[in-house]
C-alpha cells in the first residue's frame, strides 16, 4: 500500500471513527505521519513497553518480584521469565510468590501430585508381596530350613506364573 501524501511504501495506518459511525482510514509513510505530527519520531524500546504493560496489570508484586536475585545461584526474576528457566531448586524458595499463580494458572495446582501407574495399586501390592516371599526364601536357605523354603519356593512359581 502506498501513502496518500507522497508514493513511498505507507508504513502508519491510522483508523478513525467519526460522527455517525463512518471509518476513516489514513495510510501513511514514516516521514509523512511525522511531518502531520500523527506520531512522534522514537525508537520503540520493547523491554520498557512490557515492562510498564506488566506493571499495570501485576503492580507492586512485580516490582518486588523484579528485585529479587537467587542468593545461591546469582538469577533474578526477571531472567526467569524472560528465559522460563530456573537457575537452581532454591529459586523455588526466592521466587515463590511468583511462580506459585504461574503454577496455578498452568497445572491447576501448587504441588506436584505424578502419575498413576496403568496397572494401579493392585499390581503393586502384588510385586510388594512377590518381594517378601523372596526375602523370605532367602531366610530360609540361610537358616538351612530346606522344606520351609521349597514351599515358599513353591508359592513364588505359582505367583509369578502368567494367567
Amino acid at each position: 500500500m502506498k501513502c496518500q501524501s507522497c508514493s513511498n511504501p505507507a508504513t502508519v495506518h491510522i483508523t478513525t471513527i467519526e460522527k455517525g459511525g463512518q471509518k476513516k482510514i489514513v495510510h501513511l509513510c514514516q516521514a509523512c505521519a511525522e511531518q502531520q505530527q500523527l506520531v512522534k519520531q522514537q525508537e520503540l524500546n520493547l523491554p520498557a513497553i512490557l515492562q510498564t504493560l506488566i506493571g499495570q496489570h501485576v503492580g507492586q508484586l512485580s516490582d518486588e518480584l523484579a528485585r529479587l536475585t537467587c542468593p545461591q545461584c546469582g538469577i533474578k526474576f526477571m531472567e526467569f521469565r524472560q528465559q522460563g528457566r530456573l537457575g537452581c531448586p532454591h529459586d523455588y524458595t526466592v521466587f515463590r510468590a511468583g511462580i506459585e499463580p504461574l503454577l496455578e494458572r498452568i497445572h491447576r495446582s501448587v504441588r506436584h501430585v505424578g502419575k498413576s501407574p496403568r496397572r494401579g495399586a493392585e499390581a503393586q501390592a502384588e510385586q510388594v508381596e512377590l518381594l517378601e516371599l523372596r526375602r523370605q526364601l532367602r531366610q530360609a536357605v540361610e537358616a538351612e530350613a530346606y522344606e520351609e523354603a521349597a514351599r515358599i519356593r513353591d508359592l513364588l512359581r505359582q505367583k509369578e506364573a502368567p494367567g
